[in-house]
């Protein structure tokens, strides 16, 4: 009887599942690619313009546009695509959508009701905000960014009031990021940005006078979670004549300040889990 032979390579099994891996890796990969063509200002693409955006052969988007479709992550109703239903479903289910979102919205209402502008919430992503919520009424201001847009962090109101209570490694990040110019206002030295910080620190508030945009103004306060760690802002913004920080200030940090504590309070309100019976 012969002794059994130790494995000394993989098995044809282990290429097969290899192979798989390394294919699934590289499907998902493309559809990225494909779901990365789209933005703010992009939200339709026709052919053409996907391959362009996204940098794959025509032949590869058609083909993995096609599957993606019957997986709903993208829609086409008519000559162009679009980001499908079923991603929309599932960002519900992102905890800075359901859990932060849902937690702030109510002081985002009231902070609307008394400022009459735009309020909006937004969370740090790499070097920028995501506008997580925002409510504008009447008055559009069509020069902001939507739900689901990025606005630059060094110039912005909510980026600012978050960057005051981050970690030097996340400012430094900002700062080698690049502080392009918006307006003929923006900062963009980082000696300069750091002592703003150091102001919003001491204040309680942002105050971003004409910055981002032209002609608008922006007042922002942090949020904080049950940790004492910022995780995001609120902001009331509007035309410059009627965003007056001191008037507004107190109002948005008040605002935020309840915030954090419904936040935190939600945080802490999730089940334990049961301990076993002796």
């Amino acid at each position: 009887m012969t002794a059994d032979r130790p494995r000394t390579g993989p098995t044809a099994r282990d290429s097969s599942d290899s192979r798989l891996d390394v294919a699934a890796s590289g499907a998902l990969e493309r559809a990225a690619a494909l779901l990365d063509a789209f933005d703010a200002t992009h939200r339709e693409l026709t052919l053409s313009r996907l391959v362009e955006r996204s940098g794959l052969p025509r032949s590869t988007v058609h083909r993995t546009a096609a599957r993606m479709i019957e997986l709903g992550w993208l829609d086409k109703p008519g000559e162009k695509y679009r980001i499908g239903n079923r991603l929309f479903e599932l960002s519900g289910l992102v905890p800075v959508r359901h859990e932060l979102r849902e937690a702030v919205l109510p002081y985002l209402q009231d902070l609307y009701a008394a400022a009459k502008t735009t309020v909006q919430l937004g969370v740090l992503e790499g070097t920028r905000v995501l506008v997580v919520e925002k409510i504008s009424g009447h008055r559009q201001l069509p020069m902001l960014d939507q739900v689901g847009g990025f606005i630059p962090a060094h110039c912005s109101g909510l980026g600012r009031a978050i960057l005051a209570w981050s970690d030097a490694e996340t400012v430094a990040a900002v700062v080698a990021g690049g502080l392009a110019r918006r307006t003929a206002r923006t900062i963009t030295g980082a000696a300069a940005l750091e002592r703003e910080l150091a102001v919003v620190h001491e204040q309680g508030w942002a105050y971003d006078r004409e910055e981002g945009n032209a002609g608008i103004s922006c007042v922002a306060a942090p949020i904080f979670d049950f940790t004492g760690g910022v995780t995001a802002a609120l902001s009331v913004t509007g035309p410059s004549t009627a965003v007056q920080p001191d008037r507004i200030g107190p109002a948005v940090r008040m605002a935020a300040a309840a915030a954090s504590r419904a936040y935190s309070a939600r945080r802490w309100a999730v089940p334990r889990p049961e301990l076993p019976s002796q």
